[in-house]
């Protein structure tokens, strides 16, 4: 009877089908990653209009400003904003506040992508939006959080960042940013009024290369 009763435990442990285990991080891992390759280099905080290739453009590698922060780290990981984000706008401009903040009458693929207001609407319609909260806890690595923060001689202007897997002694999570200078590292996710709270995930099979 025990050899029956082992010879049926044998039988189930080896011909049960195996299930595959994955060994991809969550993607908010996988950009926050990418993101800090930003940080510690020779970038250097620069706005301006720059006509770029297509798809895949960049500005010069020394140069960037927050929003490039954002584009680089998704193109890290095979995903253009670029080329997504001008296709968006072709099939809908009007859901985009370019006509209103800076008066164009059509998309312009040189800079669209790197414009703060125009990356909020596209992660909106084509990721997830997120409640904005005062509980870091209800943030995850690879989340963008976009502020109103205010400027030099007045008023208040568009930022944006990533989250990152890494944490401040309070426990928070620490952004990857580009305010000024270079890219950095910093405790912001409440230093300012948020404006968004986006998650926007590509799986692999969906990436653009």
């Amino acid at each position: 009877m025990r050899i029956l009763l082992l010879l049926g435990v044998l039988i189930v442990v080896f011909c049960s089908p195996v299930v595959a285990q994955s060994t991809e991080a969550p993607f908010g891992q996988e950009l926050s990653k990418a993101a800090s390759k930003s940080l510690n280099t020779d970038i250097h905080y620069n706005g301006s209009y720059v006509s770029l290739e297509y798809p895949w453009g960049d500005v010069p590698e020394t140069q960037g400003v927050c929003a490039d922060v954002i584009v680089r780290a998704y193109r890290e990981l095979g995903i253009d904003l670029q080329k997504r984000l001008h296709k968006d706008m072709k099939s809908d401009f009007a859901a985009y506040p370019s006509k209103e903040v800076w008066g164009l009458s059509r998309p312009d693929r040189n800079i669209d992508h790197r414009r703060v207001l125009n990356l909020e609407v596209f992660f909106a319609r084509h990721g997830e939006s997120l409640p904005v909260t005062d509980r870091h806890e209800d943030y995850l690595p690879g989340d963008i959080v976009a502020w109103n923060i205010p400027k030099y001689g007045g008023g208040r202007t568009p930022h944006i960042g990533i989250v990152s897997d890494q944490k401040a002694g309070n426990g928070r999570l620490l952004v990857i940013h580009h305010l000024s200078g270079a890219p950095k590292l910093e405790d912001v996710l409440f230093a300012w009024p948020q404006t968004g709270h986006y998650r926007y995930q590509v799986p692999l099979s969906a990436r653009d290369r």
